[in-house]
C-alpha cells in the first residue's frame, strides 16, 4: 500500500511523528506544495493521503483518477477544498486531526487588526527606504469591535478587545445575550454590528448558511474608516464585494489570511490593494500545530488500517 503525505512544504511530517510504526508492506512518500494540476498523476496509485488544508482539492474531477484511494486524512476538522459528498460516494473514508493550539487564530486575527490600524507594514518599508513617519495611526480604546461568531475563537479576540479597552458587540444566528455576556460581550442585531463596529471580524464556521454571510450590503453598510478582517474561511466573504469597497475607499482595511481560492493567484486583485494585509492561512498554523497534527494524522492512519478508523468526518 502507498501513503503520501502532500503539501509539507515546511518539511515538518517527518520529525512530527514515528512512521516507523506503520506496518510492512506501507510504503510512504513525503511531498511539498501539490498543486491541482500535479495532483492526479502523483497520487494516482496511492491508498492513502494526508494532506494540509485547502491547498489541494479533493473533487469529483480528482477521485476519478484515485481509483487506489481509500483513506484521505486532512489537518484539522474541516476542508473547504474536500469534497465530502463525492467522497463518500467513492466509498474514501475522510479523518480530521484534533484542534490543538486554535488560539494561535486569535493571535493571528489581532496581529492583522494592529497591522492596519498602526499601519505596520507601511511605516517598515518607509524606514527601509529613508522615511520616517508615513502616516498616522488610530487607537482602540474606547473603539467598537464586532465579533461574528462567539465560539471558542470569537470569544478569545473579545477577551483580548476588552483588555484594549474597547466595546465588544457579537452577532451569529443562534447567538444568545446569556453567551455574549459569559465573553463580556453585547448582542445585536447582524445590521448593527456592521453598521457600529470599527473593527470586525470574522470567526463563524464555514456552511451553507453562512456561504457569501458577508457580502455587499454587510460591507455597504460599514463605517469608511472601519476594517474588516477574517480569519475563519474565505468563502464566507464575498470577495468581489470586499475588492470593490477597498478600490473605492468604502472602507478602510481589510486584512485577510483565508480567500476564496488557495494558494491566492498570482494575478488576484487583492493582492494589488494597498489597503490590505494578507497572510496565507496562517491563522492554526504554527510548528506546534504543525508536528501535533501530523502525530494525529499517524494515529489516523493506523486506526484505519486496524479496522477502526478515528475522527471520521
Amino acid at each position: 500500500m502507498r501513503l503520501a503525505i502532500i503539501n509539507d512544504y515546511h518539511g515538518l511530517a517527518r520529525e512530527a511523528a514515528d512512521w516507523s510504526r506503520l506496518p510492512p508492506g506501507v510504503t510512504l512518500s513525503l511531498h511539498g506544495r501539490v498543486s491541482d494540476a500535479e495532483a492526479p498523476a502523483l497520487l494516482a496509485d496511492c491508498d492513502m493521503v494526508v494532506t494540509s488544508r485547502e491547498e489541494t482539492r479533493f473533487d469529483a474531477a480528482l477521485l476519478a483518477q484515485l481509483p487506489r484511494l481509500k483513506l484521505l486524512v486532512t489537518h484539522g476538522s474541516s476542508n473547504a477544498a474536500l469534497d465530502l459528498p463525492a467522497l463518500a460516494a467513492r466509498g474514501v473514508t475522510v479523518c480530521g486531526t484534533t484542534l490543538g493550539l486554535e488560539m494561535a487564530t486569535v493571535e493571528l486575527a489581532w496581529g492583522l487588526i494592529l497591522g492596519l490600524v498602526k499601519h505596520i507594514p507601511a511605516e517598515d518599508r518607509a524606514i527601509r527606504h529613508g522615511g520616517w513617519g508615513a502616516g498616522l495611526g488610530r487607537g482602540l480604546t474606547g473603539r467598537t469591535l464586532g465579533v461574528l461568531g462567539l465560539g471558542l475563537l470569537g470569544a478569545g479576540l473579545a477577551r483580548v478587545g476588552l483588555a484594549f479597552g474597547m466595546e465588544v458587540i457579537a452577532w451569529s444566528e443562534n447567538l444568545t445575550a446569556a453567551r455574549c455576556a459569559e465573553a463580556g460581550a453585547r448582542l445585536v442585531t447582524k445590521g448593527e454590528l456592521f453598521a457600529r463596529s470599527d473593527v470586525v471580524s470574522i470567526h463563524t464556521r464555514l456552511s451553507a448558511r453562512t456561504r457569501g454571510l458577508v457580502g455587499r450590503d454587510e460591507i455597504g453598510a460599514m463605517k469608511p474608516d472601519a476594517i474588516l478582517v477574517n480569519t475563519s474561511r474565505g468563502p464566507i466573504l464575498d470577495e468581489e464585494a470586499l475588492i470593490q469597497a477597498l478600490r473605492r475607499g468604502k472602507i478602510a482595511g481589510a486584512g485577510l489570511d483565508v480567500f476564496d481560492r488557495e494558494p491566492l493567484p498570482a494575478d488576484h486583485p487583492l493582492r494589488k490593494l494597498p489597503n490590505t494585509l494578507l497572510t496565507a492561512h496562517i491563522g492554526g498554523r504554527t510548528r506546534e500545530n504543525v508536528l501535533a497534527r501530523y502525530h494525529d494524522a499517524l494515529e489516523d492512519v493506523l486506526a484505519f488500517l486496524a479496522g477502526r478508523p478515528i475522527r471520521v468526518l
